[in-house]
């Protein structure tokens, strides 16, 4: 049984939803809110507690809808908004809650918003809605200061008259000015529109860099930086305290209503920061960043669980868990890397190889380590199916911004994004009616990857996600806050649930023995002849 609780969200475990790449359920390509309606019956036996869709928003799709037109109406490839309407109420139906994206650190250069602010030139009242700025230099020809973009390039554009505006993104992504009253009544009346149609509660995009440095200076950086130096304070546009202000009113507004809303943050923050995102008057979880991030080395994730635990322990504030993401490469693809971190994606001659079935083996490990710990936990949508990173989509059909703007030397987060297989032998794979051309194309091995594989094999991915999924659910072990470290061997983790729950971790080189007097619960390949722990396999068991 899901949790119905008021703090569901302490140790919820939520799908998130790319929704372009989903389920295409009118043919066109794109997925949409009829795709995903269809497949709502397929999240809920998963055994997932909500769902978190990535923006369905009206929006020009520079940045797959990270550039938002506007905030109260649906991109018209998903759907209508009536359909979204529809949705929540479906999704409602089979116990799975619903979490959108918001996106306010910075708008579509095609919001309305921005359009009046560029008709109404330099000092008028919508510009000071965003970041406006004369350049430097005797003639202003140069960008107000030195700051880069993600996506590569300066941070600024310069308009027809002259002025610059700030875009930390793209430069179809003006940045806001949250010191602007203005934009701080329109996100709120933006949340109060979704919250009284029964959305569960939002996941903040770039939380950390909506409040900037009004004096705007210099970082000295040669280029883009997505986290401040460890000893670098008070950064002119990262995680600046102003944030907290914005978001303690936001809080207020998720607790007027009387099932709770919920926030989760997406903040890149120095070690010991994230906590101030989470105490009792702010947000409510955050992304944690550096357990996916992780490589999969026994000592190396015993610090960041040890620090994500501890350091929100202090406000109060539970930890998550994630593995993969709509921006970084597939874990499948990492985990079977000599180097099993996260890394840049550059242009595929310069990828190390990847070892597809050790990083499945390591994949089903990390796995069942996630799900084992205290807390919440993310699975982003086709990692249950196994799938892995596509690296070798051709470079005519890359959308993602990175690619252009690097110079064609980082082939951006396209492949993770590539439309999910369901069926069928051939492409679409059942991602869109038979014969319909999905906006990314997926590999052809992908027919042992569907889900309808997946579902047909007893030992697949599909089954250890679900069985693993209903044993959260249903075991007094994992329910709870209670976490300890026992003894293990070296290249190995130990750690204790309630009620005698125990998950074994071997990240060695070498099979281990079980411990003493257990019985095994779930496990994420066989034992050994010998009864051992194989390397890159993790087992849950209960103490006898």
């Amino acid at each position: 049984m899901r949790n119905t609780t008021d703090s569901w969200w302490r140790s919820a475990v939520i799908y998130q939803v790319y929704i372009r790449s989903f389920a295409d359920g009118d043919g066109d390509g794109t997925g949409d809110i009829a795709g995903l309606r269809s497949h709502l019956s397929y999240l809920a036996h998963l055994g997932v507690d909500a769902i978190w869709i990535n923006p369905w928003y009206p929006s020009p799709l520079a940045d797959g809808g990270y550039d938002v037109s506007d905030y109260r109406d649906i991109h018209p490839d998903f759907g209508a908004l009536d359909e979204a309407k529809q949705l929540i109420v479906e999704a409602h139906e089979l116990g799975l809650r619903v979490i959108l994206d918001i996106v306010p650190n910075h708008t579509s250069d095609q919001h309305f918003w921005f359009q009046q602010a560029l008709a109404a030139g330099p000092g008028s009242p919508g510009r000071k809605r965003y970041i406006f700025r004369e350049g430097r230099g005797e003639d202003g020809s140069l960008p107000p200061n030195d700051w880069h973009a993600a996506f590569g390039g300066p941070a600024w554009t310069r308009t027809s008259d002259g002025q610059w505006y700030l875009h930390l993104f793209a430069p179809e992504q003006p940045d806001l000015n949250w010191d602007n009253p203005e934009v701080r009544a329109e996100f709120e009346s933006i949340l109060r529109f979704w919250f009284d149609l029964g959305v569960d509660g939002f996941r903040i995009d770039v939380a950390h860099g909506m409040v900037k440095d009004p004096a705007l200076p210099e970082l000295g950086l040669p280029e883009f930086c997505v986290m401040p130096d460890e000893g670098q304070e008070n950064h002119p546009h990262w995680d600046r305290d102003g944030v907290h202000d914005i978001f303690r009113s936001w809080r207020a507004i998720a607790d007027s209503y009387p099932d709770r809303r919920v926030f989760v943050a997406e903040a890149h923050v120095r070690p010991g920061r994230l906590a101030h995102y989470l105490r009792p008057d702010e947000l409510h979880t955050a992304f944690n960043f550096d357990f996916l991030k992780s490589p999969l080395d026994a000592d190396k994730l015993r610090t960041v669980i040890d620090r994500s635990i501890n350091d929100l322990a202090a406000v109060g504030a539970p930890a998550t868990w994630v593995l993969s993401n709509h921006d970084e490469t597939r874990h499948v693809t990492r985990y079977g890397r000599a180097y099993t971190g996260v890394t840049t994606r550059m242009r595929d001659q310069g990828h190390p190889s990847s070892d597809r079935t050790l990083g499945t083996r390591r994949a089903r490990a990390a796995a069942l380590l996630m799900l084992a710990l205290p807390g919440g936990a993310y699975i982003y949508q086709g990692e249950e199916l196994g799938l892995y990173e596509v690296e070798d989509l051709p470079e005519s059909v890359l959308q993602d911004p990175t690619w252009e703007r690097s110079g064609h030397t980082v082939r951006g987060r396209d492949g993770c994004r590539v439309p999910l297989p369901w069926t069928g032998d051939t492409p679409p794979f059942g991602f869109g009616p038979a014969g319909s051309t999905p906006w990314l194309p997926q590999p052809e091995d992908w027919k042992s990857y569907t889900a309808e594989a997946n579902q047909a094999d007893p030992t697949s991915m599909l089954h250890l996600y679900r069985d693993a999924l209903r044993l959260r659910r249903t075991n007094a072990g994992l329910s709870g806050e209670e976490f300890r470290w026992l003894d293990s061997p070296d290249g190995t983790l130990l750690f204790g649930r309630g009620n005698g729950l125990l998950c074994a971790v071997n990240l060695s080189d070498e099979p281990v023995p079980l411990p003493g007097a257990c019985s095994p619960l779930l496990v994420s390949e066989p034992l050994d002849d010998n009864g051992l722990l194989p390397p890159d396999t993790t087992i849950w068991l209960y103490e006898d």
